[in-house]
């Protein structure tokens, strides 16, 4: 079991590993974008001038590519380049319903050991050229594609409605409970689903006028990028030499609420990281729903500092939770031996023959 482990890690790393350079290139694109364009209450990052929307747009693609490349080099470890296309489809599927990087994981993991399966059928001599290029990313996609959509999107659509109406009820009862709720969901998927669910949970009520619900979240966006942040400064040899350079990107994307940031370490080592950062998370979103703190922007992160009602405490709220998160990482992660993921040589790209064994 424990080398069956090592094992889907190796696979988890090779996907983040060639993942980083999206997350990174497009997320420091999208906040220099935002970051200069600013944000006005009411409105959120709003970007108009030409330059800097094309920067943002940029940053956009780089991101939309972020899961499928996840999931379709976590396929690629698994059953080399036949793996490749269903774990990319997969990944692109897992966004469009709304499972982001966690659908994305699921995706590949399932597209590399289907085609792998795939790969291992003894079929007649006549079929053994066709099978990686045509067969194998063929019928691997069509199981991938039916399971994503038929079997994993559906439970998800249903748990997203239910979990709106539970927010709802939830919103009536303790501000502990309720600010711990809010955190650990913004932080839990950075991004994705249940993330969503409680941003726009939050944007909603600024619309009637309340906006001491978008100021815990706010809070909470920008604390897994930051304490990641952190993290990879504090003990640097936790973390591999990508990883360290992931850190540096997320403290950009920290600060403009981009808590995507905080994904290719949670990809990596979601058993240690996913805590870490659901934690601090909601302590700072409890210390901004106790102290009152408000948002008028639809956004979250320090660049909404210009539109936040009792800043200091919303400061505050951040500090502690990142401080937190990263404390909380570092003692659960182990020293690591640096991973190096080969790249493959031009020789190797040109070469036209796939493995079959």
């Amino acid at each position: 079991m424990k080398e069956k482990l090592k094992e889907i890690r190796g696979h988890l790393m090779t996907g983040v590993s060639h993942m980083i350079p999206f997350v990174v290139a497009g997320g420091v694109l999208i906040a220099f974008a935002i970051m200069l364009s600013g944000v006005e209450a009411g409105k959120g990052a709003n970007v108009t001038n030409p330059a800097l929307k094309n920067l943002l747009d940029l940053g956009v693609a780089g991101f939309t590519m972020m899961v499928p490349v996840l999931a379709g080099y976590i396929a690629y470890s698994i059953a080399d380049r036949p793996g490749l296309a269903p774990g990319m489809i997969g990944g692109y599927l897992a966004g469009q319903i709304g499972a982001g990087f966690l659908g994305g994981i699921v995706a590949g993991i399932i597209a590399g050991y289907v085609a792998n399966w795939i790969k291992n059928w003894s079929v007649p001599e006549v079929l053994k050229p066709v099978m990686p290029i045509f067969v194998i990313p063929l019928l691997s996609t069509i199981i991938v594609g039916s399971l994503m959509q038929y079997v994993i999107g559906a439970p998800i659509s249903n748990f997203m409605t239910g979990l709106k109406g539970w927010l709802q009820a939830m919103s009536n009862g303790s501000q502990v409970i309720f600010g711990i709720i809010l955190g650990a969901m913004i932080a839990f998927d950075m991004g994705g689903p249940i993330n969503k669910t409680a941003f726009l949970f939050g944007t909603g009520l600024i619309e009637q006028g309340v906006y001491t619900v978008m100021g815990p979240i706010a809070a909470a966006i920008c604390i897994p990028p930051l304490g990641m942040a952190l993290a990879t400064t504090l003990a640097p040899n936790k973390y591999t030499e990508q990883e360290r350079q992931a850190g540096k990107g997320a403290f950009f994307m920290g600060l403009i609420g981009i808590t995507e940031g905080a994904i290719p370490f949670a990809a990596a080592d979601p058993i240690k990281v996913i805590p870490s950062i659901v934690t601090g998370s909601a302590v700072g979103s409890v210390i901004a729903m106790l102290s009152g703190v408000g948002d008028h922007a639809p956004h979250g992160g320090l660049i909404v500092l210009p539109v936040v009602d009792n800043r200091l405490m919303f400061v505050v709220a951040i500090a502690v939770g990142v401080a937190i998160t990263a404390v909380m990482v570092n003692a659960l992660k182990s020293e690591v031996e640096e991973e190096i993921v080969e790249e493959e040589s031009a020789e190797e790209e040109l070469d036209l023959e796939f493995d079959m064994s």
